[in-house]
């Protein structure tokens, strides 16, 4: 199963992810989690001062990094994609890594949550996981650049019809029954 994670940042992305992965036995590949182990091996792309601010790093550097994480071994059987793509450009890249490698999305998940919610989610997280990331101008700045630069990715997928909304300001548990609802009605489709 090859699934993408779409939502603005606090929309329970990662937390839908891992439960995925575990339930479905495919690996949760985060951009954020590609992004620190970048910057723990001495960030030699020089992502950290973009991720301070709150910017996006380039599409380009997105692109190499998931193109390499898609060939590891773990991923032959499916992925769960969260935080990438981010533009149209790295979903126009995805499509084209996919093509090149003879597999197809089987579904879109877009977690969708008020800015409010994500705003509080994210300065909860900060608090509990010390993440320096999680200021509240970061948090503004990365919800700005969602619904303007990823936001239009919920059209290309709908276009598609690889798109199933989901409620993501509800409990965690009520999330991950939409969650496993969508993906059982894309696994009958494919």
């Amino acid at each position: 199963m090859n699934v993408i994670l779409l939502g603005p940042q606090g929309s329970g992305k990662g937390t839908q992810g891992k439960r995925i992965a575990e339930e479905y036995g495919i690996p949760h590949i985060a951009t954020g989690d590609i992004l620190r182990a970048s910057i723990a091996d001495g960030d030699p792309l020089g992502v950290k001062p973009i991720l301070d601010q709150g910017l996006l790093v380039p599409d380009d550097v997105m692109v190499e990094l998931f193109r390499n994480r898609l060939s590891e071994p773990d991923a032959e059987n499916g992925f769960v994609l969260d935080g990438f793509p981010r533009t149209m450009a790295q979903a126009e890249a995805l499509d084209e890594m996919l093509r090149e490698i003879g597999r197809d999305l089987d579904v879109v998940l877009e977690l969708q949550v008020p800015d409010d919610v994500s705003v509080a989610r994210l300065l909860r997280r900060a608090q509990l996981e010390g993440r320096t990331d999680d200021t509240l101008e970061a948090i503004r700045t990365r919800l700005a650049l969602y619904h303007s630069e990823t936001a239009p990715l919920v059209e290309h997928y709908r276009a598609r019809g690889s798109l199933v909304g989901i409620h993501g300001d509800q409990p965690v548990d009520a999330v991950f029954a939409e969650v496993q609802q969508a993906l059982e009605q894309a696994a009958a489709r494919a």
